[in-house]
């Protein structure tokens, strides 16, 4: 039995305009996985709703697939308003160099406990080279072998363990893996799964990325990073040509328009030219994100007429998000009344909560009431010393503080012992905290769904694309 599957609305969903359909370049088209989705890219004017994200560990967490549903699901509900054909696109993030955010992802044991599974770590002075350069490596076989450990046997496991070995491979980049990942588990849904670090893309967009080389943005770079000696690297503006950040390497106009024309794939956008870039490259009406990257879009408004000319800027549209809620976690939560918004606290306040609930009633009453006859007698007495020896009032507080002190250890002590003798109920909560607030965030942010997958098998993306569908009215 699938999970239970709770929205939790980033904001309301906000419908763009109509665009002006247009014809994908066959460089474009080309650096799109093989697919269906692909196929209507390439077969004349068409709208695309995009989406992206930087590649992955075992495709990221949560919430990079709710990112591609929401674009699948509203191209189908804009195509179905429009009747013109908007094809769902995967910006695939392949120049991302942030290998520390890529290299580990999430699950939940056969315990329910969080565990995590790491690639390996980038030395401190190794080259931040792009993602798309980054292979998987040998490393990979012991991530998915700890998978294998980790997770319970269950009858999908085979089949989802198939789907990432066949996918995250030694000898493949960290970014082309999770694009094959991406595209078999998404492309017969109509997802184009673009490789914007392909060779076709980046010549398709080099001619933009020489307009944006000119900018200068309020910290004194460029919009344009370059892959030199220290990996991928911004660009500061000097003089008549430009130094890179970290490397100090100095290049001339000269010098970025030879490596756009030979070696195009050292060129990449910066996070305010990136939607310039795909709203070049693509008859983008709409990107679907986060809050965060969502914001970037206003600030990117000024660069579009100098880098994209006659180019309608993409509209915002906050992206699907929601909650798995498995069986343990609903019945835990209907026996105490609980929402999710409590599983969302610092620890050990939901268990007090908890705790405090099993007292008596009377046990309860008589605590508040000796704190309040203490807090009011105390009151009255500071009031009587403090007409005849004023220097006493704080000898008073000091003692009050020390009674009340004495109730609350008594109280404390009285929660511990029943802290012991419900031990399975802090086990229960513990699981509840793991599977939906890991680590006090999301559980989209920080969990995948491979580990939703082993348990629940392929019906749940069938049930998480419906639910997003919904979202979006989509048919």
């Amino acid at each position: 039995m699938i999970p239970r599957i709770v929205a939790t609305p980033l904001a309301p969903l906000a419908l763009p305009r109509k665009g002006k359909p247009r014809r994908v370049s066959p460089e474009v088209v080309a650096a799109a996985l093989p697919g269906p989705g692909r196929d209507r890219l390439a077969q004349g004017d068409v709208l695309a709703v995009t989406t992206g994200q930087q590649p992955g560990l075992l495709t990221g967490p949560l919430y990079t697939i709710y990112k591609a549903l929401s674009a699948v699901a509203l191209a189908q509900r804009l195509e179905r308003d429009w009747q013109v054909p908007v094809v769902p696109v995967f910006w695939v993030a392949g120049d991302d160099h942030d290998f520390a955010e890529a290299n580990h992802v999430a699950v939940l044991d056969a315990q329910g406990a969080l565990a995590e599974l790491r690639l390996r770590d980038r030395p401190p002075d190794a080259p931040l080279v792009p993602l798309a350069r980054e292979p998987c490596g040998p490393e990979i076989a012991a991530v998915l072998d700890a998978l294998t450990q980790t997770i319970p046997q269950t009858e999908f496991k085979p089949q989802v363990l198939e789907w990432l070995a066949g996918t995250y491979r030694p000898d493949v980049s960290l970014a082309d893996a999770f694009a094959a990942a991406l595209q078999a588990l998404l492309g017969a849904r109509g997802l184009v799964v673009l490789r914007a670090h392909a060779r076709e893309a980046k010549v398709a967009a080099a001619a933009a990325i020489l307009r944006a080389l000119p900018i200068t943005l309020p910290d004194g770079h460029t919009p344009v990073l370059v892959t030199a000696r220290q990996g991928r690297d911004r660009l500061r503006t000097e003089g008549d040509g430009w130094v890179t950040r970290r490397s100090g390497e100095r290049f001339t106009r000269a010098d970025v328009e030879r490596i756009a024309r030979e070696e195009p794939d050292r060129l990449s956008p910066n996070v305010l030219l990136r939607p310039v870039i795909e709203a070049t490259l693509l008859p983008t009406v709409a990107y679907a994100g986060g809050p965060a990257e969502l914001g970037y879009l206003p600030d990117a408004a000024p660069l579009y007429p100098v880098v994209a000319p006659g180019v309608t800027p993409q509209a915002p549209v906050p992206r699907w998000s929601g909650v798995l809620v498995d069986g343990r976690v609903d019945k835990l939560m209907d026996r105490h009344s609980l929402g999710l918004a409590d599983l969302d606290g610092r620890p050990g306040e939901l268990e007090a909560r908890l705790m405090r609930a099993t007292l008596p009633p009377e046990t309860e009453a008589r605590f508040s009431e000796i704190k309040g006859s203490l807090e009011q007698e105390y009151g009255a007495l500071a009031e009587a010393v403090k007409r005849v020896d004023p220097t006493l009032e704080r000898p008073v507080q000091s003692a009050r503080n020390s009674a009340l002190a004495g109730v609350q250890e008594v109280e404390k002590k009285l929660l511990a012992s029943l802290k012991r003798d419900n031990e399975t109920l802090l086990r229960q909560l513990g699981y509840a905290r793991a599977a939906i607030w890991p680590r006090g965030e999301p559980q989209e942010r920080v969990l995948t769904l491979a580990s939703f997958l082993i348990r629940y098998g392929p019906d749940l993306v069938d049930a998480l694309a419906r639910e997003v569908a919904r979202w979006a009215d989509a048919p």
